[in-house]
């Protein structure tokens, strides 16, 4: 049996954490307000200036770099440097876009482990002065090039629970960063700390603990050597809701301020922090049209509904069906049945859900709409130049709000 009969009510029970509320209004009424070629995004800086105001009311003292990759849109970094966020880049592009927007260089760090010399090079000459390392290679190119600046040494820790695992590519053991951070001070260098990240979307908010313990293992053996460290970056992972209810990031503050002073005793070291998901996915909207309604095979209950965006266009992190992402449809509330999702290009990778257990209505046809939530993160920046001949995805992101924001501004970080 399946289930065909049933409405499309579970669809619209994950979308709905999302879509509905007053914030959304804005959104809505520019997907209303005329007909754009789709697929496109919609971004409103305002959700993501209260996101990223959440983030810090539940990190009192925390400096807050907002992950730039994650959106990089100008509205969204100018309204985020004027609440006073810093902002976490990895390339020269970045560290030139929020420059743009209105950030101070030294409301920037370098977060990235891999960079060219030329490109640390271009970031120290502006003004930036924290960067980030986890290889003596690296910390070789940062004092060629950005002699004098501050550094910390990315750890390794262990990803389960994200959806998005990060943990293959980055970090080095407790003992490696201990080597190359004493390496740094005697190269002139200035270390101020250690850094983990427990992957993106990390679902289980005692997640830090045990990159927590790594850090504090990494300052006393540092301390024995004369070197006191002072900054504890952890990374960013915090969750943006999708089709499952998350736990609110207030939860998650809990938790790591209870590890913090589990292993760190009465010496908690400054916080840093690098959300960018959590900022910025429930702030954006893709507007999508279905192509094409069918069934792969005679007898298969499920229909393939092919949408004009697809893994080449922006949903990357469809991948595996980790990230799952709610559907707003004009016909929700009407009978609907299981299907397969894919995208419109001629690959046959570009299948966004299969075994996730999608419903859709049944009425939904060629031309219709889907709305795709909770979108505003990782789908432009991840989006082909041009694969298949069609064209990054289309970004429009709304004006800032005229009023006042409701909190003071936060004040502007230097970097360490």
């Amino acid at each position: 049996m399946d289930g065909t009969d049933r409405t499309s009510g579970e669809a619209e029970a994950g979308a709905a954490t999302v879509w509905g509320g007053r914030e959304y209004e804005r959104i809505r009424a520019f997907l209303d307000s005329e007909q754009r070629a789709t697929p496109y995004l919609v971004t409103d800086p305002a959700i993501a200036a209260d996101r990223f105001r959440r983030i810090g009311d539940a990190f009192p003292g925390a400096r807050v770099y907002y992950a730039v990759k994650a959106n990089p849109e100008r509205a969204v970094l100018e309204e985020l440097a004027d609440l006073g966020a810093s902002f976490d880049v990895a390339s020269p592009a970045e560290v030139r876009a929020c420059l743009a927007a209105g950030a101070p260089a030294s409301a920037l760090c370098y977060g990235s482990t891999i960079k060219k010399p030329a490109d640390i090079g271009f970031a120290h000459e502006l003004g930036v002065r924290l960067f980030a390392f986890d290889s003596p290679g690296e910390l070789d190119k940062i004092a060629r090039n950005a002699p004098g600046a501050s550094v910390f040494c990315r750890l390794l820790v262990d990803n389960a629970g994200a959806q998005w695992p990060l943990g293959r590519k980055f970090g080095c053991s407790p003992e490696t960063a201990v080597e190359i951070l004493d390496e740094g001070r005697r190269r002139g260098l200035r270390p101020v700390g250690v850094s983990f990240h427990v992957g993106s979307q990390q679902l289980d908010p005692c997640s830090w603990d045990r990159g927590i313990q790594l850090a504090a293992q990494t300052f006393r053996a540092s301390a024995r050597r004369g070197l006191r460290l002072e900054l504890l970056n952890l990374g960013g992972g915090f969750p943006a809701r999708y089709t499952a209810p998350v736990p609110p990031i207030e939860h998650y503050a809990d938790r790591v301020h209870d590890s913090l002073r589990r292993h760190f005793g009465g010496r908690v070291p400054a916080l840093m922090l690098e959300p960018g998901r959590s900022v910025t996915a429930e702030a954006g909207v893709i507007r999508s049209q279905v192509v094409l309604v069918t069934h792969r095979a005679h007898g298969d209950g499920r229909r393939w509904v092919y949408l004009d965006i697809g893994r080449f266009g922006g949903l990357a992190e469809t991948e595996g069906e980790a990230i799952r992402y709610p559907l707003v449809t004009g016909h929700d509330g009407r009978p609907a049945g299981p299907v397969v999702i894919a995208g419109p290009t001629c690959d046959s990778a570009d299948v966004l859900y299969d075994t996730a257990g999608y419903r859709l209505p049944l009425s939904l046809a060629d031309g219709d709409h889907v709305d795709i939530l909770s979108a505003g993160a990782y789908t432009a920046t991840y989006a082909s130049s041009g694969f298949n001949g069609f064209p990054p995805l289309r970004t429009y992101t709304l004006e800032r709000p005229v009023a006042p924001h409701a909190s003071t501004p936060r004040q502007r970080y230097a970097a360490p």
